[in-house]
């Protein structure tokens, strides 16, 4: 995961395409997201005695924030770099950065959701979506960035960013929700 954060933001400095960097962030905010889980997970653990009992309040709605978190984040960087006229240029170690993410992705979602349901946890199973969310980011950037590095289609960086950020705000609004039922 640090490799993907670093990677993506990274490359995405490097090649001036805000697709990679709010991948990049996207990835941060997912790595955080996991840290505070698990730290939950082992303090519910160790109060109950070794067995996980419940997620604190506080994890759950700070894994939810953190989605909400990217929407200005990407939103406003993908309007600076429109308005500044940044052209990104080709970065094949985004795209092996990008296949990556479209492998191991859908991986840590099944797992994080089948653990999330075993063990009643709400925060875990917030979590697994922010993996499918990365998920779906890692297409949308990689079909970017396969568009610009075969077809020369420097804008497609912004359609794919903006795809991103329309499946950011949706998964952000059903955590919420799902945050908010129990």
């Amino acid at each position: 995961m640090m490799i993907e954060v670093f990677g993506a933001i990274g490359f995405g400095l490097f090649a001036g395409s805000f697709a990679l960097l709010a991948f990049g962030g996207d990835s941060l905010i997912e790595l955080i997201s996991g840290i505070a889980v698990l730290t939950g997970l082992r303090k519910d653990s160790s109060i109950s005695g070794g067995s996980i009992r419940g997620d604190s309040e506080k994890t759950e709605r700070f894994t939810s924030a953190l989605l909400f978190a990217l929407i200005p984040v990407i939103g406003l960087g993908a309007v600076y770099s429109y308005v500044s006229g940044l052209k990104p240029e080709v970065s094949p170690l985004g795209i092996v950065i990008a296949i990556g993410a479209v492998i191991m992705m859908p991986y840590l979602y099944v797992q994080k959701r089948k653990i999330g349901k075993e063990t009643r946890s709400l925060s875990l199973s917030i979590d697994a979506i922010e993996s499918v969310t990365c998920l779906f980011m890692a297409i949308a950037l990689l079909g970017g960035l396969l568009a610009e590095y075969f077809l020369g289609l420097w804008w497609v960086d912004y359609l794919a960013t903006g795809v991103i950020l329309a499946f950011v705000a949706r998964e952000a609004v059903e955590s919420y929700h799902e945050l908010h039922e129990e």
